[in-house]
């Protein structure tokens, strides 16, 4: 599908590498991508690695593995804007040689004893433009300078953003300021605005921290439509950003916010986080659980919020826990055998899955739960655990062994007649006869129901489990 422009939409994420892929810049992508996906256009990748001190492969990988693990695919390989700084600074050429720009030698004295006088008189921090009229020859010979943008001073600057709606500014408000730095690096502002253009996006959807960003670039892009045209101004939709359960802007101290410590710590499905950062912000009626391939038939812009969206971790733990109970068992099995490591068995896993998924809300607590399959003999007790197996229920489990080791039918059904037997011909309700022997069986006080643990473990190893509490020696 097109624009309004008639040209195809293309939308890019655009990343700066110095650390992990926050849960707001994956919110960010995914709009993205969906937008792209929904009108049938292109997404695009772009790596914005200029700050080459903070930037690392580390944080680069990262990246890319986070967004493929959501799902989020590229329709190009990944543009890196370090590669680009030669086609920058011919743009900040072509701006200086058209009269859009200027060489200001201001020295860095200069500019702070500026700074100082503006922040005295309580003025608005920004440079004067002292060097915008002045003539070239007037500069020491030789001296070093940099690029500035001659923003237009007069009248004002409208966008009509797709979530915002009609914002205003005036053009007095921006300053000139720098594209090209006195050592001939590009800055960011132009470098964006220069690769934008190249990757013929025509829709950007980013956090309204940008804003102001954007009446900014778009004196860039309208002097270069004026000097070789083909500079149209894109179409710009500003996300609000995702706030904390306490209303402040997510951070570190509200727990983990990079997508990698969602995966591996929190134990999250990515079609959980997927569709809980789709519902962040973004919504369809009442709908709270939605497909990729809902999301991507559903999702335009107009849906996007104004307000704030909260991160509230306790609502993707209940969105988790139904994606895990619809999950496949074989997968989900594979998760868990990488969380316990050497021992774990995926066979075994995959058919303890359907007693395990009803309760859990995380792969961790697969995981937790899975944990008493694997324990070898013998069994380390909780203390609630060691509790339950007083001298009574020692006597009763070495009576309940001798029963079901004359069972031949190692099944739900068959185990639960002969316990329940047993646990008349004692005069007890089932469950004082259970917690003893889940006890035995798993070394805690929680586990899936007590038949299906006699049945994943089998028969030998539930009997040895549960003799070795009911023998003397279990007993010292």
């Amino acid at each position: 599908m097109a624009s309004e422009t008639g040209k195809q939409v293309v939308t890019r994420f655009a990343p700066s590498p110095t650390g992990f892929l926050h849960i707001g810049g994956a919110r960010t992508a995914l709009f993205n991508w969906l937008y792209a996906r929904h009108h049938g256009g292109r997404a695009l990748l772009r790596i914005e690695d200029t700050d080459r001190k903070r930037s690392t492969q580390d944080a680069i990988d990262k990246i890319i593995e986070g967004l493929d693990w959501l799902g989020l695919d590229y329709d190009e390989p990944p543009l890196f804007q370090s590669d680009r700084a030669q086609r920058h600074a011919e743009v900040a050429r072509q701006l200086l040689e058209a009269g859009h720009a200027y060489k200001c030698y201001a020295t860095p004295e200069e500019l702070e004893e500026m700074r100082a006088q503006q922040r005295a008189n309580k003025q608005p921090m920004r440079y004067d433009r002292r060097w915008r009229d002045r003539d070239e020859s007037e500069a020491p010979a030789g001296a070093p300078f940099v690029i500035r943008l001659k923003v237009p001073t007069e009248g004002e600057t409208v966008i009509e953003d797709e979530v915002q709606g009609k914002v205003t500014v005036q053009n007095a408000e921006i300053d000139d300021y720098v594209l090209l730095r006195a050592d001939g690096t590009p800055t960011y502002m132009l470098a964006v605005v220069v690769d934008d253009h190249d990757m013929g996006v025509t829709h950007i959807i980013r956090g309204d921290d940008h804003l102001n960003n954007a009446f900014r670039q778009l004196p860039i892009i309208r002097a270069m439509d004026q000097i070789e045209g083909g500079w149209p101004d894109p179409v710009y939709a500003h996300v609000p950003l995702i706030h904390g359960a306490d209303g402040a802007k997510l951070s570190k101290r509200h727990g983990a916010v990079g997508v990698e410590a969602y995966r591996d710590d929190e134990g999250v499905l990515p079609e959980a986080l997927f569709n809980y950062l789709l519902r962040l912000g973004w919504g369809h009626g009442d709908r709270e659980e939605i497909t990729r391939e809902e999301a991507i038939e559903l999702f335009d812009l107009d849906g996007v919020g104004k307000s704030p969206s909260r991160f509230d971790i306790k609502k993707l733990q209940n969105l988790n826990g139904h994606y895990i109970r619809e999950a496949d068992d074989a997968r989900l099995a594979s998760l868990v055998a990488a969380k316990m490591g050497d021992g774990a068995e995926e066979k075994l896993l995959t058919e303890a899955m359907p007693v395990l998924k009803p309760r859990a809300k995380s792969v961790n607590e697969l995981a937790e739960g899975a944990a008493f399959l694997f324990k070898e003999r013998p069994l380390e007790m909780t203390e609630k655990a060691a509790g339950l197996l007083d001298a009574d229920a020692r006597t009763r489990l070495e009576g309940l062994s001798r029963r079901l080791a004359k069972e031949n039918h190692w099944t739900l059904e068959a185990l639960e007649a002969t316990t329940k037997s047993y646990a008349e011909e004692l005069e007890l309700g089932l469950g004082k006869l259970a917690q003893p022997m889940r006890a035995a069986l798993t070394g805690t006080t929680t586990s899936p129901g007590i038949f299906d643990v006699l049945v994943l473990l089998g028969k030998e190893e539930s009997l040895a489990r549960i003799d070795a509490q009911a023998s003397p020696a279990g007993k010292e």
